[in-house]
């Protein structure tokens, strides 16, 4: 398996020795992030809640890098399944030193056609399923421990309407990874949030009807790829002095 835009195993694993868990590591930004990480010497849990079977080639994929994996399933809009699978994580691979909360749900609209169902799912998932995930992390994690959040440009400039809610949900991150940065820091553990701007994936492609539009939005004027984000996350699983910081990978996005 190949993903958009991975680089190469670098000659120097920096993550040697430690263990991952990507949710929402089946595909995009998560499968891209997981291979990087075991590039890096990580063995890695991949959370999926659908696409068991790209799961499986992602775990494929990490094995062939001569690192350990499992693919989970678990739906980040069930609290006990978020929480949960952390616990699956660290007992499968035998600990947990890094997690990255990928899981998401993009959801935009008219403010006047969101129900309260959409509302409590988007919140579910990209809010309460972090602070639970991240709340299951802290109690597993060894000093020196990794938490990297996935946010969203949108948290930092809502380029037109209908983002409402998603903005929203993406914005409450950046509060929660300061909170756990100084909760966390005695114990030598970070927390950073990534903030990806148009990211070329199947869930909103670069070639896709609304691509043009986006990349206009951009400095840089092109879509990033699952590689540029997930060499992000790879940073921040080795830095050792950076936490509670907001990194945008976003081609200029908010400029």
């Amino acid at each position: 398996m190949t993903s958009q835009g991975t680089s190469r195993a670098t000659s120097q694993e920096t993550l040697h020795g430690k263990v991952a868990l990507v949710t929402g590591g089946s595909r995009g930004i998560g499968a891209a992030t997981a291979l990087r990480l075991a590039q890096e010497g990580a063995d890695v849990a991949v959370g999926y809640v659908n696409g068991k079977e790209a799961a499986e080639e992602v775990v494929r994929a990490v094995e062939a890098l001569g690192r350990r994996s499992v693919a989970l399933r678990a739906d980040s809009a069930d609290a006990a399944e978020a929480a949960g699978v952390v616990a699956a994580a660290a007992e499968a691979l035998g600990g947990l030193d890094i997690l990255v909360n990928n899981a998401g749900v993009g959801l935009l609209g008219p403010l006047e056609t969101l129900s309260l169902t959409d509302v409590d799912r988007v919140l579910a998932v990209n809010v309460r399923a972090v602070f639970l995930a991240s709340q299951a992390a802290a109690a597993r994690m060894p000093e020196g421990g990794r938490i990297i959040t996935l946010g969203s440009c949108m948290a930092q400039r809502v380029p037109g309407p209908g983002g409402a809610l998603y903005a929203m949900s993406k914005a409450a991150l950046a509060g929660l990874t300061k909170a756990l940065a100084r909760e966390l820091g005695e114990r030598g553990i970070t927390a950073n949030l990534v903030l990806p701007g148009p990211i070329d994936t199947d869930m909103n492609p670069a070639d896709g009807p609304f691509a043009s539009g986006q990349a206009a939005m951009t400095a840089l004027g092109r879509f990033g790829t699952a590689g540029e984000v997930a060499s992000m996350v790879a940073y921040l699983a080795g830095a050792t002095y950076v936490t509670g910081a907001e990194f945008a990978v976003d081609g200029g996005h908010a400029a």
